[in-house]
């Protein structure tokens, strides 16, 4: 039998839960009546109906006719392209940048603390329309474009990098799916410490297939002519600072991250890789990194998902990222509700997606308590 007291918990949870309900649907209703009587149409069924928007930029082909469900996919990929990149760009110089701040150098340390606490104390949109503008004034025009790297190019209107084209026929495919079947079979069988021995030899027998494979690997290095460059990718003003300004803001607080999590190992850690022998390098990638990703994951999710929000601000710039789409969207089509629902519901699929995945590992990495 319940208690009185959990009895009375149950009873008052359910009232409040009613009663929010209520309170939501008689929200809904009000709002739906109200747009009905002004003649302002509701419903998604607009989303079949051709957009009629410009995307100056998309990752996916998109033409001006196609449906506005298609422009809101095109604008979401843009935005999942460019907080990967910074994510990734993000965490591997916060990583360097946070060691280097614990570095016996000064310079090396003072440089690196020196972004870090510009980079923190700079509003974001700040930094963006800063470097934005820098693109008229430092860079020369197109044909005089600067050559820092081989095959890339800086100039008014962006870089211009090699791009790679991997040609896979259908047979090249299936032997990649083998090959990839057998290595995740091998992986599973010898994590249960069930590995037969005919198991290596099928995944060998697979490598040697995915080598014989038709797979054509080819690269597009960009050359200027007359006016302009042909062949390899392109990075617009607009994408260029959108990425090199949320990297330079999200490094500077990963960097942090980084030097707590390295500053959480204790020095006995280190003394031990000495006693055995290990350089400082060794000591820092066998024993102290795998050792702080258990501490810094948990804030580092957080700065992850703060990218997916800052990268809204690409509109500052000019980017058409998902939010930029969606405000075209909603003054074309007057469906701001709809619009408004697609937005809140979009970005909160990417976060909860986002840290649903840095939860996971965070649990495989962690300490299991006997």
């Amino acid at each position: 039998m319940l208690s009185e007291a959990k009895t009375r918990s149950i009873i008052i949870q359910g009232v409040l839960v009613t009663a929010v309900i209520a309170f939501a649907a008689l929200l809904v209703s009000t709002t739906f009546a109200n747009l009905r009587a002004r003649g302002i149409p509701i419903g998604f069924d607009f989303l079949a109906m051709p957009s009629r928007i410009i995307i100056s930029e998309a990752i996916l082909t998109y033409k001006s006719r196609d449906s506005y469900y298609w422009a809101i996919v095109v604008g979401l990929a843009n935005t999942v392209f460019i907080s990967a990149l910074v994510i990734f760009f993000s965490s591997v110089l916060g990583l360097v940048v946070g060691i280097t701040r614990l570095s016996s150098n000064p310079l090396a340390a003072g440089t690196c603390r020196v972004w870090v606490e510009i980079a923190r104390n700079s509003p974001p949109i700040v930094l963006l329309i800063f470097l934005y503008s820098l693109w008229w004034k430092v860079l020369p025009p197109v044909g005089e474009a600067l050559n820092p790297l081989p095959g890339v190019y800086a100039s008014m209107r962006g870089f211009v990098v090699p791009t790679i084209s991997i040609d896979i026929g259908m047979t090249g495919a299936l032997i990649i799916l083998f090959a990839l079947t057998l290595a995740a079979l091998s992986y599973g069988l010898a994590r249960s410490g069930r590995l037969p021995p005919l198991v290596p030899a099928i995944l060998a027998a697979g490598v040697v297939g995915l080598r014989l494979a038709d797979i054509r690997f080819a690269v597009d290095f960009p050359v200027f002519t007359g006016s302009n460059f042909r062949g390899g990718g392109e990075l617009t003003p607009e994408l260029s600072t959108i990425l090199i300004g949320l990297t330079i803001y999200t490094t500077g607080f990963v960097a942090e991250i980084v030097r707590g999590g390295v500053l959480s190992v204790g020095r006995g850690q280190w003394d031990a890789g000495h006693s055995l022998g290990l350089s400082r390098g060794k000591i820092l990638r066998l024993v102290v990194i795998p050792q702080m990703l258990r501490v810094i994951v948990p804030p580092l999710n957080s700065q992850y998902i703060n990218v997916v929000k800052n990268s809204t601000l690409a509109i500052a710039v000019g980017y058409p990222d998902f939010l930029a789409v969606m405000n075209t969207i909603i003054s074309k089509s007057s469906h701001s509700i709809e619009g408004v629902f697609i937005i809140l519901g979009a970005y909160l699929a990417l976060n909860l997606t986002l840290s649903s995945a840095a939860n996971w590992y965070n649990r495989r990495i962690a300490i299991v308590e006997r």
